[in-house]
């Protein structure tokens, strides 16, 4: 028999929550944090999107794909799908039709820690996607097992059930529930702040004097 474990819906966002956190860059967070963010690799398949949400945690063994057939059917608007693939790199479990199915559920957005495919009906569904590239091999429904709202790795990040999620073209970025806002609002303070630094350089201050770049640069050559 496969071993399959799910476990209940986490409990949903606050639309407030949601809509501090769609302001915020990844990178700007990145300025003074540097973990929770997912590698590099996965990156987005619709760009200019940025996206916040809860995670739903799902993993799912290389071919197969029932238990993602099944997940789409509990998803919630303001949630975000994150897929373990458990190592798997040549199997595509998201494409055309599980976008439909993600998009008509209210889903906000999909990450998987390995390949899609159907990029053309991905972008026609205009459904936000973070994978690791495209793969025509693509998975089925053997029965195999996986497990839905437990504990998974995706990008080299753990990802909780109930995790807050923050996605853009520079990246993935994964929260504790507990610290999204406050996370979320010293980094609008530091993007409004590097706002003010670029129209004053616009108008002829120096980005090295301003930043305390060139004092540092100076006291190096100086000795001191």
């Amino acid at each position: 028999m496969p071993d399959y474990v799910v476990n209940p819906m986490p409990p949903s966002l606050d639309p407030d929550l949601i809509r501090l956190l769609e302001q915020v860059e990844t990178a700007t967070i990145g300025h003074s944090r540097h973990w929770g963010f997912m590698n590099r690799g996965i990156q987005p398949l619709l760009k200019r999107r940025r996206v916040a949400g809860v995670a739903v945690t799902l993993a799912i063994p290389g071919p197969d794909s029932t238990l993602l057939h099944h997940a789409l059917g509990l998803l919630r608007p303001g949630d975000i799908l994150v897929i373990d693939r458990l190592g798997d790199d040549r199997h595509a479990c998201w494409g055309g039709g599980v976008t439909v199915a993600a998009k008509a559920a209210g889903a906000t957005a999909g990450i998987v820690d390995g390949p899609c495919t159907d990029l053309t009906e991905i972008e026609d569904s205009d459904f936000p996607m973070w994978c690791r590239g495209m793969s025509p091999i693509t998975t089925r429904l053997y029965d195999l097992g996986g497990t839905l709202n437990a504990p998974i790795s995706c990008g080299g990040v753990p990802v909780l059930a109930g995790d807050v999620v923050l996605a853009d073209e520079s990246g993935v970025l994964v929260l504790g529930r507990e610290e999204a806002r406050s996370v979320a609002e010293a980094a609008l303070v530091r993007q409004k702040r590097g706002e003010a630094n670029q129209d004053r350089v616009r108008q002829g201050a120096r980005l090295g004097e301003l930043s305390g770049a060139t004092a540092k640069v100076l006291a190096g050559l100086s000795g001191s």
